[in-house]
């Protein structure tokens, strides 16, 4: 119940005040008060507090405080946000909003923020962007949790019309990997180099012929190798948290789990592998002989960088001047081999964990042209004329 005080003033003269409880505050969840005061009879306070008390019933609580962009993110990452999604998510998450949304959008105020300043911003990010879609998700979702908290009564960013992408037509993104010649020709090299670790070797020749992702290799356990049937479980990935630290967290997707089948070869440098890890890692203190144990750890036996992973191929590429790839494009390797070795789609997709069969696809369209493109070039050849 509200009660109203008489006080005295500084000049001496008497007034009657109140403090009234206005309700919660939709954005912070805390109860919010207000105090009224100065009037010069209780009767005059009483008829200040009856009209406040019927605009509170009838309109309900109306937030007085103007929040910016950027502490309303504040607010929709930590109460709707972050406890629904895995770390390396947020983690990335969070760098979107600090490498771009925020230097555009955190200062702003809430009522502010226009549909024409949005289409704008969406604009600009696509000429420089190819994640522009997600950055005006990602605005969009911040802006949509202004509208449920009532702070705002619409979301400008919905009305954003989304510039098309730029067509890449060079092709330049899918020629990123090794053919068969190639990849023969890549660890011939390796075999070359004096002083390279055979853990090295072994990385490589797991992500060639495996197809898996590094962060998956990284991550695997000798539990996860059944030797007997041949046969290797992905069930999880090393990939980055909180403050860039190496953390395990499971694949994001169902597809990413998956047992997949191993070649002997692959499977007879594991098994070297282990008994060399075991004999020089003992010299370091370290039991290896573990279930538990990593395949692929540091001298320390910690995780493994992933950076060290690429900063080892490009030194072999550039000494022994072979086309440069990624870590990644040995997965691209191993699937456009596997797809010229008469594999299906199919077993494309679920060996390599695709939750999408359109990026399977995509690989797929890419080594049925070049292989249209031989066939071109071999019956010139034949014909010889």
């Amino acid at each position: 119940m509200t009660v109203i005080k008489k006080y005295t003033k500084k000049d001496g003269s008497a007034a009657y005040q109140f403090n009234a409880y206005l309700g919660v505050d939709p954005a912070t969840g805390k109860p919010k008060r207000t105090t009224r005061r100065g009037f010069q009879t209780k009767k005059e306070a009483q008829l200040a507090l009856s009209r406040l008390k019927l605009e509170i019933e009838e309109e309900g609580f109306k937030e007085t405080k103007r929040y910016t962009f950027n502490e309303l993110y504040e607010l929709w990452f930590e109460s709707a946000y972050r406890n629904t999604v895995k770390e390396s998510t947020y983690t990335k998450t969070q760098e979107l909003f600090n490498n771009h949304i925020l230097k555009k959008f955190g200062a702003l105020y809430l009522d502010k923020i226009t549909i024409p300043y949005c289409q704008k911003t969406v604009n600009a990010w696509a000429e420089k962007l190819s994640k522009f879609p997600q950055l005006k998700n990602y605005t969009s979702k911040v802006l949509d949790y202004a509208v449920t908290l009532e702070l705002i009564k619409s979301n400008p960013m919905r009305k954003v019309i989304l510039p098309r992408k730029k067509v890449d037509v060079s092709g330049e993104k899918l020629e990123k990997f090794f053919t068969k010649e190639e990849l023969q020709e890549f660890f011939s090299c390796l075999a070359k180099e004096e002083g390279w670790s055979y853990k090295w070797t072994t990385i490589y020749r797991v992500l060639a012929f495996s197809g898996m992702r590094v962060g998956e290799v990284l991550a695997l356990t000798w539990k996860d190798i059944d030797f007997q049937e041949q046969t290797v479980t992905v069930n999880k990935t090393l990939t980055r948290g909180q403050k860039n630290a190496l953390i395990i967290q499971e694949p994001k997707t169902k597809s990413g789990v998956r047992t997949i089948a191993f070649d002997e070869i692959t499977l007879s440098m594991l098994q070297t592998w282990r008994r060399t890890q075991a004999k020089d890692y003992l010299k370091l203190g370290f039991n290896t002989m573990q279930p538990d144990q990593y395949i692929f750890t540091n001298t320390s036996n910690g995780f493994l960088q992933p950076s060290n992973v690429l900063t080892r191929l490009h030194r072999i590429i550039k000494k022994h001047d072979l086309k440069k790839i990624t870590v990644h494009g040995f997965r691209h390797t191993h699937c456009s081999l596997l797809f010229e070795s008469g594999a299906s789609l199919k077993e494309v997709q679920d060996r390599l964990g695709h939750s999408d069969i359109q990026t399977t696809m995509n690989i797929y369209a890419h080594v049925t042209e070049k292989a249209k493109e031989k066939t071109a070039e071999n019956f010139a050849r034949y014909v010889n004329f």
